[in-house]
């Protein structure tokens, strides 16, 4: 596997069961993401997006090709191995929020961090720091079920990031808010990703997608562009996080 990068799919394959047919929804797929990257994946609706980083997530088996995280071969783990991957360097950001409706909103975002052996001060400092910045700390003994989709959205993106993560996985995570929550959205991918994290996000959002270095098109399960020949340069570093837009308001 190349030296630096972080996610590197081989010939990936899924195809789905429907009524006893073969129905192939990601095709022949090689993606590779360096270190530090952030890679929108756009393409239109059932062009194998979601489906492409769950598998890179291990939450849906690929049928044939290769999955590696972080220099570890991924695809071939048992379920509890994947378990224990996601645990220590994998963040999901999902379209259906999946927070545990018993849980504070509090307890949502520090659990990810205790599990993956911070303390509880900082598992505490890493949640005040996240909810501040999505504007929530003020919700933070609310259940999910007192937020609004908005609310729960941005929730969401504050578990996911809680570990600190080698790998941000998100699928529209501006989908569900309104255009004032969908900037404090932005503003923390973008300022994660100046810190070097390295970001996946599949989205139709034309914001999210100027903020990345690299756009991948998705059509029919197959890559029509991965992005490379337009592929931004940076004055501060390597992934071009000098090359990301300033939201400001």
């Amino acid at each position: 596997m190349q030296s630096g990068a972080v996610v590197r799919t081989v010939n990936l394959v899924k195809i789905y069961q429907t009524g006893g047919l073969p129905v192939p929804a990601v095709r022949g797929v090689d993606l590779e993401v360096a270190d530090g990257e952030f890679v929108a994946i756009m393409g239109p609706s059932g062009s194998g997006k979601s489906t492409l980083i769950h598998m890179i997530g291990g939450l849906d088996t690929r049928t044939s090709g290769e999955i590696w995280l972080d220099g570890q071969r991924a695809d071939t783990l048992s379920e509890s191995g994947w378990a224990v991957l996601r645990r220590e360097k994998v963040g999901f950001v999902f379209q259906f929020f999946n927070l545990v409706a018993t849980m504070t909103v509090a307890d949502n975002v520090e659990l990810p961090a205790l599990l993956g052996g911070a303390s509880a001060r900082q598992a505490r400092e890493r949640r005040e720091y996240l909810l501040g910045e999505l504007g929530l700390t003020e919700r933070a003994e609310a259940a999910p079920a007192q937020l609004s989709g908005g609310e729960q959205q941005r929730v969401a993106l504050a578990r996911a990031l809680a570990n600190q993560p080698r790998l941000l996985l998100a699928d529209e995570p501006t989908g569900n808010l309104d255009s004032r929550n969908g900037r404090d959205v932005l503003r923390l991918l973008r300022d994660i990703h100046e810190k070097g994290q390295t970001i996946i996000v599949v989205t139709h959002d034309a914001k999210v997608a100027g903020m990345a270095d690299r756009v991948v098109m998705l059509l029919d399960g197959q890559i029509v562009d991965d992005g490379r020949s337009v592929r931004r340069t940076s004055s501060k570093r390597p992934g071009g996080a000098g090359d990301v837009i300033e939201l400001r308001g």
